[in-house]
Protein backbone atom coordinates (compact mmCIF):
# COMPACT_ATOMS: atom_id res chain seq x y z
CA UNK A 1 0.00 0.00 0.00
CA UNK A 2 1.12 3.45 -0.58
CA UNK A 3 2.87 5.30 1.82
CA UNK A 4 2.56 9.29 0.67
CA UNK A 5 -0.99 9.39 1.58
CA UNK A 6 -2.62 8.28 -1.45
CA UNK A 7 -4.98 5.88 -1.98
CA UNK A 8 -3.60 2.66 -3.81
CA UNK A 9 -3.82 2.70 -7.35
CA UNK A 10 -5.74 -0.94 -7.23
CA UNK A 11 -9.55 -1.29 -6.46
CA UNK A 12 -9.03 -3.78 -3.74
CA UNK A 13 -6.89 -4.83 -0.99
CA UNK A 14 -5.69 -7.94 0.86
CA UNK A 15 -6.60 -8.64 4.27
CA UNK A 16 -5.24 -11.54 6.15
CA UNK A 17 -5.01 -13.11 2.92
CA UNK A 18 -8.67 -12.66 1.35
CA UNK A 19 -9.05 -10.12 -1.83
CA UNK A 20 -11.26 -7.43 -0.74
CA UNK A 21 -12.44 -4.49 -2.94
CA UNK A 22 -11.71 -0.71 -1.61
CA UNK A 23 -14.48 1.10 -0.95
CA UNK A 24 -14.06 4.88 -1.64
CA UNK A 25 -15.52 7.93 0.29
CA UNK A 26 -16.75 11.62 -0.97
CA UNK A 27 -13.30 12.42 -0.27
CA UNK A 28 -11.19 9.83 -1.27
CA UNK A 29 -12.83 10.17 -4.90
CA UNK A 30 -12.49 14.01 -5.05
CA UNK A 31 -8.98 13.49 -4.84
CA UNK A 32 -8.40 10.48 -7.52
CA UNK A 33 -10.70 12.17 -9.79
CA UNK A 34 -7.01 14.35 -9.71
CA UNK A 35 -4.97 11.74 -9.56
CA UNK A 36 -6.46 10.00 -12.45
CA UNK A 37 -6.61 13.16 -14.62
CA UNK A 38 -10.54 12.49 -14.79
CA UNK A 39 -12.05 14.68 -17.88
CA UNK A 40 -15.58 13.29 -18.01
CA UNK A 41 -17.69 11.65 -14.96
CA UNK A 42 -19.92 8.79 -16.25
CA UNK A 43 -22.96 8.63 -13.71
CA UNK A 44 -25.06 5.41 -14.02
CA UNK A 45 -28.39 4.11 -12.87
CA UNK A 46 -30.56 0.78 -13.52
CA UNK A 47 -34.03 1.21 -15.30
CA UNK A 48 -37.19 -0.67 -14.05
CA UNK A 49 -36.45 -3.41 -16.76
CA UNK A 50 -32.53 -3.65 -16.52
CA UNK A 51 -31.01 -1.36 -18.95
CA UNK A 52 -28.23 0.16 -17.85
CA UNK A 53 -28.76 4.07 -18.34
CA UNK A 54 -25.95 7.08 -18.22
CA UNK A 55 -25.13 10.78 -18.52
CA UNK A 56 -21.89 12.27 -18.71
CA UNK A 57 -20.10 15.77 -17.07
CA UNK A 58 -17.52 17.84 -16.88
CA UNK A 59 -15.34 16.36 -14.08
CA UNK A 60 -14.94 20.17 -12.99
CA UNK A 61 -18.54 20.91 -12.58
CA UNK A 62 -18.78 17.93 -9.90
CA UNK A 63 -19.07 18.96 -6.10
CA UNK A 64 -18.43 16.93 -2.94
CA UNK A 65 -21.94 18.20 -2.26
CA UNK A 66 -22.87 16.14 -4.95
CA UNK A 67 -22.91 12.92 -3.17
CA UNK A 68 -25.46 14.20 -0.43
CA UNK A 69 -27.76 16.76 -2.53
CA UNK A 70 -27.54 14.61 -6.17
CA UNK A 71 -27.78 16.32 -9.61
CA UNK A 72 -30.77 17.30 -11.83
CA UNK A 73 -30.40 15.16 -14.45
CA UNK A 74 -33.21 12.49 -15.19
CA UNK A 75 -35.83 13.07 -16.99
CA UNK A 76 -38.08 9.92 -15.45
CA UNK A 77 -40.98 10.11 -18.11
CA UNK A 78 -38.35 8.95 -21.02
CA UNK A 79 -37.43 5.86 -18.84
CA UNK A 80 -39.51 2.83 -19.28
CA UNK A 81 -41.45 2.17 -16.08
CA UNK A 82 -40.30 4.96 -14.45
CA UNK A 83 -42.63 8.24 -14.13
CA UNK A 84 -45.30 9.82 -16.59
CA UNK A 85 -44.58 12.75 -18.65
CA UNK A 86 -46.96 15.38 -16.16
CA UNK A 87 -44.31 14.48 -13.02
CA UNK A 88 -40.89 13.31 -14.55
CA UNK A 89 -38.39 15.23 -12.95
CA UNK A 90 -35.72 13.16 -10.65
CA UNK A 91 -32.30 13.34 -9.14
CA UNK A 92 -29.49 10.88 -9.33
CA UNK A 93 -27.29 10.73 -6.49
CA UNK A 94 -23.42 9.03 -7.20
CA UNK A 95 -22.12 6.56 -4.70
CA UNK A 96 -18.64 6.92 -3.90
CA UNK A 97 -18.31 3.19 -2.90
CA UNK A 98 -18.53 2.70 -7.03
CA UNK A 99 -16.08 5.03 -8.49
CA UNK A 100 -13.92 3.14 -11.17
CA UNK A 101 -12.15 4.05 -14.27
CA UNK A 102 -13.21 3.33 -17.73
CA UNK A 103 -10.27 2.24 -19.80
CA UNK A 104 -11.62 2.02 -23.34
CA UNK A 105 -12.73 5.16 -23.72
CA UNK A 106 -9.87 7.97 -24.99
CA UNK A 107 -10.82 10.49 -23.31
CA UNK A 108 -10.07 10.08 -19.05
CA UNK A 109 -13.46 9.22 -17.89
CA UNK A 110 -14.63 7.58 -14.87
CA UNK A 111 -17.91 6.25 -14.02
CA UNK A 112 -20.47 6.41 -10.58
CA UNK A 113 -23.38 4.24 -10.10
CA UNK A 114 -26.41 6.33 -9.11
CA UNK A 115 -29.11 6.17 -6.59
CA UNK A 116 -32.29 7.67 -8.17
CA UNK A 117 -34.11 9.63 -5.86
CA UNK A 118 -37.71 12.16 -6.67
CA UNK A 119 -37.51 15.47 -7.44
CA UNK A 120 -39.33 18.36 -4.46
CA UNK A 121 -38.02 18.84 -1.31
CA UNK A 122 -38.02 15.30 0.29
CA UNK A 123 -35.45 14.07 -2.29
CA UNK A 124 -36.61 10.58 -0.49
CA UNK A 125 -35.45 7.06 -2.84
CA UNK A 126 -37.93 6.80 -5.82
CA UNK A 127 -39.79 3.64 -5.27
CA UNK A 128 -39.44 2.22 -8.66
CA UNK A 129 -35.52 2.75 -8.87
CA UNK A 130 -34.35 -1.17 -8.51
CA UNK A 131 -31.09 -0.21 -6.56
CA UNK A 132 -33.54 1.67 -4.09
CA UNK A 133 -35.03 -1.51 -4.18
CA UNK A 134 -32.27 -3.73 -3.66
CA UNK A 135 -31.26 -1.32 -0.24
CA UNK A 136 -35.00 -2.13 1.35
CA UNK A 137 -34.07 -5.94 0.74
CA UNK A 138 -31.09 -5.23 2.80
CA UNK A 139 -33.16 -3.26 5.54
CA UNK A 140 -35.70 -5.86 5.39
CA UNK A 141 -33.18 -8.94 6.08
CA UNK A 142 -31.40 -7.11 9.06
CA UNK A 143 -35.30 -6.63 10.52
CA UNK A 144 -35.76 -10.28 10.37
CA UNK A 145 -32.56 -10.90 12.40
CA UNK A 146 -30.00 -11.53 9.84
CA UNK A 147 -26.88 -9.49 9.73
CA UNK A 148 -26.48 -9.74 5.96
CA UNK A 149 -27.06 -12.18 2.73
CA UNK A 150 -24.05 -12.95 0.75
CA UNK A 151 -24.69 -13.46 -3.17
CA UNK A 152 -22.14 -15.18 -6.02
CA UNK A 153 -24.15 -14.80 -9.57
CA UNK A 154 -22.71 -16.87 -12.03
CA UNK A 155 -23.65 -14.55 -15.05
CA UNK A 156 -23.18 -16.58 -18.65
CA UNK A 157 -23.05 -15.09 -22.12
CA UNK A 158 -22.25 -15.24 -25.79
CA UNK A 159 -19.06 -13.50 -27.79
CA UNK A 160 -20.49 -13.47 -31.73
CA UNK A 161 -18.46 -12.10 -34.65
CA UNK A 162 -21.14 -10.30 -35.88
CA UNK A 163 -24.75 -10.63 -35.12
CA UNK A 164 -27.19 -9.40 -38.28
CA UNK A 165 -30.96 -9.11 -37.24
CA UNK A 166 -33.28 -7.63 -39.80
CA UNK A 167 -36.53 -6.19 -38.11
CA UNK A 168 -37.98 -3.58 -40.76
CA UNK A 169 -39.52 -5.33 -42.46
CA UNK A 170 -41.85 -7.15 -40.45
CA UNK A 171 -44.69 -7.60 -43.20
CA UNK A 172 -41.99 -9.14 -45.46
CA UNK A 173 -40.39 -11.35 -42.98
CA UNK A 174 -37.79 -10.88 -40.08
CA UNK A 175 -34.33 -12.87 -39.61
CA UNK A 176 -31.03 -13.19 -37.92
CA UNK A 177 -27.74 -14.27 -38.63
CA UNK A 178 -24.86 -15.03 -36.38
CA UNK A 179 -21.12 -15.36 -37.62
CA UNK A 180 -19.15 -17.31 -35.19
CA UNK A 181 -15.48 -18.64 -36.03
CA UNK A 182 -16.11 -21.30 -33.29
CA UNK A 183 -19.49 -22.41 -34.86
CA UNK A 184 -19.56 -25.49 -36.70
CA UNK A 185 -21.71 -23.56 -39.46
CA UNK A 186 -18.31 -21.44 -39.54
CA UNK A 187 -16.26 -21.83 -42.84
CA UNK A 188 -13.54 -19.70 -41.09
CA UNK A 189 -13.08 -22.65 -38.31
CA UNK A 190 -10.59 -24.42 -39.81
CA UNK A 191 -11.62 -27.76 -38.62
CA UNK A 192 -11.40 -26.39 -34.70
CA UNK A 193 -15.08 -25.81 -34.53
CA UNK A 194 -17.36 -26.41 -31.61
CA UNK A 195 -19.93 -28.73 -31.91
CA UNK A 196 -23.42 -28.00 -30.24
CA UNK A 197 -23.35 -28.79 -26.48
CA UNK A 198 -19.78 -29.67 -26.49
CA UNK A 199 -18.22 -26.18 -26.15
CA UNK A 200 -17.05 -26.84 -21.78
CA UNK A 201 -13.72 -25.93 -21.08
CA UNK A 202 -12.10 -26.39 -24.47
CA UNK A 203 -8.62 -25.87 -24.81
CA UNK A 204 -7.13 -23.46 -27.49
CA UNK A 205 -7.57 -23.30 -30.70
CA UNK A 206 -11.04 -24.71 -30.60
CA UNK A 207 -11.26 -21.72 -27.53
CA UNK A 208 -10.33 -19.00 -29.74
CA UNK A 209 -11.56 -15.86 -26.71
CA UNK A 210 -9.14 -16.37 -24.18
CA UNK A 211 -6.94 -13.32 -24.92
CA UNK A 212 -10.86 -11.47 -24.94
CA UNK A 213 -11.92 -12.74 -21.71
CA UNK A 214 -8.32 -12.07 -20.13
CA UNK A 215 -8.62 -8.17 -21.50
CA UNK A 216 -12.47 -8.50 -19.31
CA UNK A 217 -10.76 -9.93 -16.01
CA UNK A 218 -8.12 -6.97 -16.27
CA UNK A 219 -10.42 -4.25 -16.43
CA UNK A 220 -13.00 -6.25 -13.83
CA UNK A 221 -10.35 -6.69 -11.76
CA UNK A 222 -7.88 -3.20 -11.59
CA UNK A 223 -10.27 -0.88 -12.76
CA UNK A 224 -13.37 -1.68 -11.23
CA UNK A 225 -12.69 -3.93 -8.36
CA UNK A 226 -14.57 -6.93 -9.11
CA UNK A 227 -12.43 -9.68 -8.42
CA UNK A 228 -12.52 -12.92 -10.83
CA UNK A 229 -12.14 -15.99 -9.58
CA UNK A 230 -11.55 -17.65 -13.49
CA UNK A 231 -13.13 -17.56 -16.71
CA UNK A 232 -13.23 -20.30 -19.45
CA UNK A 233 -15.73 -21.29 -22.20
CA UNK A 234 -18.92 -22.33 -21.54
CA UNK A 235 -21.21 -25.43 -22.86
CA UNK A 236 -22.43 -24.13 -26.56
CA UNK A 237 -20.78 -23.64 -29.27
CA UNK A 238 -20.50 -20.11 -31.24
CA UNK A 239 -18.29 -17.85 -28.21
CA UNK A 240 -20.65 -18.82 -24.78
CA UNK A 241 -18.20 -17.74 -22.08
CA UNK A 242 -18.39 -17.38 -18.32
CA UNK A 243 -16.64 -15.16 -15.75
CA UNK A 244 -16.60 -15.88 -12.38
CA UNK A 245 -16.75 -13.22 -9.91
CA UNK A 246 -16.52 -13.03 -6.34
CA UNK A 247 -19.58 -13.26 -3.92
CA UNK A 248 -20.34 -10.10 -2.37
CA UNK A 249 -23.31 -8.53 -0.28
CA UNK A 250 -26.62 -8.46 -2.12
CA UNK A 251 -26.94 -4.18 -3.49
CA UNK A 252 -22.54 -4.77 -4.17
CA UNK A 253 -23.56 -8.15 -5.99
CA UNK A 254 -26.19 -6.36 -8.34
CA UNK A 255 -23.76 -3.08 -8.75
CA UNK A 256 -21.04 -6.13 -9.73
CA UNK A 257 -23.54 -7.51 -12.51
CA UNK A 258 -24.85 -4.67 -13.97
CA UNK A 259 -21.00 -3.31 -14.25
CA UNK A 260 -19.55 -6.91 -15.26
CA UNK A 261 -22.13 -6.69 -18.01
CA UNK A 262 -21.22 -3.19 -19.22
CA UNK A 263 -18.03 -4.35 -19.26
CA UNK A 264 -18.05 -7.45 -21.62
CA UNK A 265 -20.25 -5.71 -23.94
CA UNK A 266 -17.83 -2.85 -24.71
CA UNK A 267 -14.74 -4.90 -24.81
CA UNK A 268 -16.60 -6.96 -27.00
CA UNK A 269 -17.08 -3.81 -29.19
CA UNK A 270 -13.53 -3.06 -28.78
CA UNK A 271 -12.51 -6.35 -30.44
CA UNK A 272 -15.13 -5.54 -33.57
CA UNK A 273 -16.80 -8.12 -31.84
CA UNK A 274 -20.91 -8.39 -29.96
CA UNK A 275 -21.52 -9.59 -26.74
CA UNK A 276 -25.02 -10.97 -25.65
CA UNK A 277 -27.03 -11.66 -22.71
CA UNK A 278 -29.93 -13.07 -24.49
CA UNK A 279 -30.89 -16.13 -22.76
CA UNK A 280 -31.14 -18.43 -25.93
CA UNK A 281 -29.65 -17.15 -28.74
CA UNK A 282 -28.97 -20.41 -30.90
CA UNK A 283 -31.48 -23.29 -31.37
CA UNK A 284 -31.19 -26.50 -30.28
CA UNK A 285 -27.84 -25.20 -28.28
CA UNK A 286 -27.66 -24.59 -24.24
CA UNK A 287 -28.66 -21.26 -23.43
CA UNK A 288 -26.88 -18.96 -21.12
CA UNK A 289 -27.84 -18.70 -17.35
CA UNK A 290 -27.37 -16.52 -14.52
CA UNK A 291 -27.17 -19.31 -11.37
CA UNK A 292 -27.00 -17.19 -7.78
CA UNK A 293 -25.35 -18.83 -4.98
CA UNK A 294 -27.09 -17.49 -1.74
CA UNK A 295 -25.75 -17.22 2.08
CA UNK A 296 -27.65 -15.74 5.22
CA UNK A 297 -24.78 -14.35 7.98
CA UNK A 298 -24.99 -13.14 11.17
CA UNK A 299 -22.61 -12.23 13.70
CA UNK A 300 -20.09 -13.92 11.41
CA UNK A 301 -21.40 -17.53 11.13
CA UNK A 302 -23.02 -19.08 8.03
CA UNK A 303 -26.04 -19.73 8.85
CA UNK A 304 -26.72 -22.18 6.09
CA UNK A 305 -23.97 -24.59 7.21
CA UNK A 306 -24.86 -27.18 9.87
CA UNK A 307 -22.17 -30.38 10.10
CA UNK A 308 -24.90 -32.01 11.48
CA UNK A 309 -26.93 -32.84 8.21
CA UNK A 310 -25.61 -35.86 6.88
CA UNK A 311 -26.79 -35.75 3.35
CA UNK A 312 -25.97 -31.78 2.53
CA UNK A 313 -24.43 -30.24 6.05
CA UNK A 314 -27.44 -27.38 5.37
CA UNK A 315 -29.27 -25.72 8.61
CA UNK A 316 -33.01 -25.66 9.33
CA UNK A 317 -32.70 -22.24 8.47
CA UNK A 318 -31.27 -22.96 4.69
CA UNK A 319 -34.27 -25.87 4.34
CA UNK A 320 -36.79 -23.42 5.18
CA UNK A 321 -35.43 -20.52 2.99
CA UNK A 322 -35.18 -22.95 -0.18
CA UNK A 323 -39.02 -24.03 0.78
CA UNK A 324 -39.80 -20.58 0.01
CA UNK A 325 -38.18 -20.64 -3.15
CA UNK A 326 -39.63 -23.52 -4.05
CA UNK A 327 -42.99 -22.44 -3.11
CA UNK A 328 -42.81 -19.27 -5.30
CA UNK A 329 -40.84 -20.57 -8.06
CA UNK A 330 -43.68 -20.27 -10.55
CA UNK A 331 -44.19 -16.33 -9.83
CA UNK A 332 -39.94 -16.12 -9.24
CA UNK A 333 -40.13 -16.57 -12.81
CA UNK A 334 -41.69 -13.34 -13.88
CA UNK A 335 -38.37 -11.50 -12.47
CA UNK A 336 -35.77 -13.52 -12.86
CA UNK A 337 -36.64 -14.92 -16.42
CA UNK A 338 -38.27 -11.94 -17.65
CA UNK A 339 -38.42 -12.31 -21.34
CA UNK A 340 -39.66 -13.93 -24.01
CA UNK A 341 -36.28 -15.40 -24.95
CA UNK A 342 -36.21 -16.61 -21.59
CA UNK A 343 -38.34 -19.63 -21.81
CA UNK A 344 -36.44 -21.02 -24.85
CA UNK A 345 -33.71 -21.58 -22.56
CA UNK A 346 -36.21 -23.29 -19.91
CA UNK A 347 -37.03 -26.59 -21.75
CA UNK A 348 -35.96 -29.77 -21.18
CA UNK A 349 -32.43 -31.43 -22.23
CA UNK A 350 -30.33 -27.60 -22.27
CA UNK A 351 -29.05 -28.48 -18.69
CA UNK A 352 -31.46 -25.69 -18.15
CA UNK A 353 -33.54 -26.30 -14.84
CA UNK A 354 -36.94 -26.74 -15.51
CA UNK A 355 -38.08 -28.80 -12.82
CA UNK A 356 -39.01 -27.33 -9.61
CA UNK A 357 -36.73 -29.32 -6.93
CA UNK A 358 -33.62 -29.57 -5.32
CA UNK A 359 -30.82 -31.75 -4.19
CA UNK A 360 -27.14 -31.75 -3.89
CA UNK A 361 -24.83 -32.20 -7.36
CA UNK A 362 -28.24 -32.50 -9.44
CA UNK A 363 -28.06 -30.22 -11.86
CA UNK A 364 -31.77 -31.17 -13.26
CA UNK A 365 -33.72 -29.25 -10.20
CA UNK A 366 -33.84 -25.55 -9.85
CA UNK A 367 -31.92 -25.37 -6.15
CA UNK A 368 -28.75 -27.17 -6.06
CA UNK A 369 -26.68 -27.44 -2.85
CA UNK A 370 -22.78 -27.42 -4.12
CA UNK A 371 -21.30 -30.09 -2.84
CA UNK A 372 -17.50 -29.92 -3.46
CA UNK A 373 -15.97 -29.79 -0.01
CA UNK A 374 -17.26 -31.08 3.13
CA UNK A 375 -16.59 -30.47 7.06
CA UNK A 376 -16.54 -27.34 9.15
CA UNK A 377 -13.24 -25.78 7.32
CA UNK A 378 -15.71 -25.11 4.62
CA UNK A 379 -18.62 -23.89 6.44
CA UNK A 380 -18.34 -20.54 4.92
CA UNK A 381 -18.64 -21.91 1.45
CA UNK A 382 -22.08 -23.49 2.41
CA UNK A 383 -24.58 -22.20 0.12
CA UNK A 384 -27.23 -22.99 -2.47
CA UNK A 385 -27.52 -22.40 -6.13
CA UNK A 386 -30.55 -21.32 -7.25
CA UNK A 387 -30.32 -21.82 -11.57
CA UNK A 388 -33.42 -20.65 -12.59
CA UNK A 389 -32.26 -17.10 -13.30
CA UNK A 390 -30.47 -15.60 -16.88
CA UNK A 391 -28.37 -13.02 -17.30
CA UNK A 392 -31.93 -10.66 -18.95
CA UNK A 393 -33.14 -9.99 -15.73
CA UNK A 394 -32.32 -6.73 -13.07
CA UNK A 395 -30.29 -8.27 -10.65
CA UNK A 396 -31.40 -5.73 -8.12
CA UNK A 397 -34.73 -7.02 -8.61
CA UNK A 398 -34.44 -10.90 -9.30
CA UNK A 399 -32.18 -10.92 -5.88
CA UNK A 400 -34.86 -8.87 -4.01
CA UNK A 401 -37.50 -11.05 -4.93
CA UNK A 402 -34.91 -14.16 -4.58
CA UNK A 403 -34.84 -12.77 -0.93
CA UNK A 404 -38.03 -12.21 -0.44
CA UNK A 405 -39.56 -15.45 -1.49
CA UNK A 406 -36.80 -17.13 1.10
CA UNK A 407 -37.20 -14.42 3.78
CA UNK A 408 -40.83 -16.36 3.58
CA UNK A 409 -39.86 -19.80 3.69
CA UNK A 410 -37.94 -18.90 6.93
CA UNK A 411 -41.27 -17.18 8.55
CA UNK A 412 -43.28 -19.53 7.66
CA UNK A 413 -41.48 -23.10 8.54
CA UNK A 414 -42.53 -23.89 4.61
CA UNK A 415 -40.77 -27.55 4.43
CA UNK A 416 -38.52 -28.04 1.57
CA UNK A 417 -39.84 -31.61 0.49
CA UNK A 418 -37.19 -34.45 -0.11
CA UNK A 419 -34.46 -34.02 -1.74
CA UNK A 420 -34.61 -35.71 -5.83
CA UNK A 421 -31.04 -37.43 -6.64
CA UNK A 422 -32.19 -38.77 -10.07
CA UNK A 423 -32.20 -37.48 -13.46
CA UNK A 424 -35.28 -35.40 -13.30
CA UNK A 425 -34.86 -35.38 -17.65
CA UNK A 426 -34.96 -38.46 -17.70
CA UNK A 427 -38.34 -39.15 -15.77
CA UNK A 428 -41.20 -40.01 -16.94
CA UNK A 429 -44.04 -37.75 -16.26
CA UNK A 430 -45.54 -40.14 -14.24
CA UNK A 431 -42.37 -40.57 -11.85
CA UNK A 432 -42.33 -36.89 -11.87
CA UNK A 433 -45.66 -36.79 -10.09
CA UNK A 434 -45.24 -39.55 -7.99
CA UNK A 435 -42.39 -37.47 -6.41
CA UNK A 436 -44.75 -34.48 -6.58
CA UNK A 437 -41.99 -32.34 -8.86
CA UNK A 438 -43.44 -29.15 -10.58
CA UNK A 439 -42.31 -27.83 -13.93
CA UNK A 440 -41.59 -23.74 -14.10
CA UNK A 441 -43.50 -21.68 -16.72
CA UNK A 442 -43.40 -22.21 -19.88
CA UNK A 443 -43.97 -19.08 -21.61
CA UNK A 444 -43.43 -15.84 -20.47
CA UNK A 445 -47.50 -14.98 -20.59
CA UNK A 446 -47.38 -18.40 -18.07
CA UNK A 447 -45.26 -16.57 -15.56
CA UNK A 448 -46.59 -13.28 -15.55
CA UNK A 449 -49.56 -14.68 -14.74
CA UNK A 450 -48.07 -16.74 -12.04
CA UNK A 451 -46.58 -13.18 -10.53
CA UNK A 452 -50.01 -11.98 -10.74
CA UNK A 453 -51.86 -14.42 -8.77
CA UNK A 454 -48.89 -14.90 -5.99
CA UNK A 455 -46.88 -11.79 -4.88
CA UNK A 456 -48.03 -11.12 -1.52
CA UNK A 457 -44.13 -12.44 -0.59
CA UNK A 458 -43.06 -9.69 -2.08
CA UNK A 459 -44.73 -6.94 -0.09
CA UNK A 460 -42.52 -6.37 2.50
CA UNK A 461 -39.92 -5.26 -0.45
CA UNK A 462 -41.96 -4.53 -3.87
CA UNK A 463 -45.08 -2.36 -3.46
CA UNK A 464 -48.03 -2.80 -5.68
CA UNK A 465 -47.34 -0.53 -8.56
CA UNK A 466 -43.62 -1.92 -8.85
CA UNK A 467 -45.62 -5.11 -9.41
CA UNK A 468 -47.99 -3.91 -11.91
CA UNK A 469 -45.03 -2.51 -14.17
CA UNK A 470 -43.35 -5.41 -14.41
CA UNK A 471 -46.58 -7.04 -15.53
CA UNK A 472 -47.86 -5.17 -17.67
CA UNK A 473 -43.83 -4.27 -19.67
CA UNK A 474 -44.17 -8.15 -19.98
CA UNK A 475 -47.49 -8.47 -21.19
CA UNK A 476 -46.75 -6.15 -24.37
CA UNK A 477 -43.18 -7.96 -24.41
CA UNK A 478 -45.51 -11.13 -25.21
CA UNK A 479 -47.86 -9.29 -27.53
CA UNK A 480 -45.61 -7.65 -29.92
CA UNK A 481 -43.48 -11.63 -30.27
CA UNK A 482 -46.83 -13.43 -30.46
CA UNK A 483 -48.77 -11.39 -33.04
CA UNK A 484 -45.67 -12.08 -35.52
CA UNK A 485 -44.89 -15.46 -37.17
CA UNK A 486 -42.03 -17.40 -36.00
CA UNK A 487 -39.30 -17.94 -39.48
CA UNK A 488 -39.53 -21.39 -38.12
CA UNK A 489 -43.26 -21.52 -38.95
CA UNK A 490 -42.99 -21.16 -42.27
CA UNK A 491 -41.11 -24.19 -42.74
CA UNK A 492 -43.63 -26.31 -40.81
CA UNK A 493 -47.02 -24.79 -42.19
CA UNK A 494 -46.26 -22.73 -45.48
CA UNK A 495 -47.39 -26.12 -47.59
CA UNK A 496 -50.39 -26.23 -45.85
Amino acid sequence: MPTDGRISQLPYKLIDGRIEPLTFSAEQVMRRLKEDNIKFLDLQFTGLFGRFHHTTIDSKMFRIQDFTDGLPKLDGSSIRGFTEIHDSDLIIRPDSATYATVPWIGTPTARLICDILSGGSKREIFPRDPRGIAKKAERYLIDQGFDTSYWGPEVEFFVFDKLEVNTMTPYQGQSYHITSREAPWSTDSVGYALRLKEGYLPSAPGDTLMEYRNECVDVLSNNFGIVCDAHHHEVATAGQCEIDIRFDTLVNAADAVQSYKYIVKNIAKKQNMIATMMPKPIALDNGSGMHVNISLWNKGKNLFYDSADEYAEISQTARYFCGGIIEHARALAGIVAPTTNSYRRLVPGYEAPVYVAWSTGNRSAIIRIPAHYKGTKFAHLKRIEFRAPDPSCNPYLAFSAILASGLDGIKKKKDISDPVNEDIFRMTSERRRQLGITQLPASLREAYEELRSDNVFLKPIFDSEIIDRIIEHEEKEHIELAVRPHPHEFSMYADI
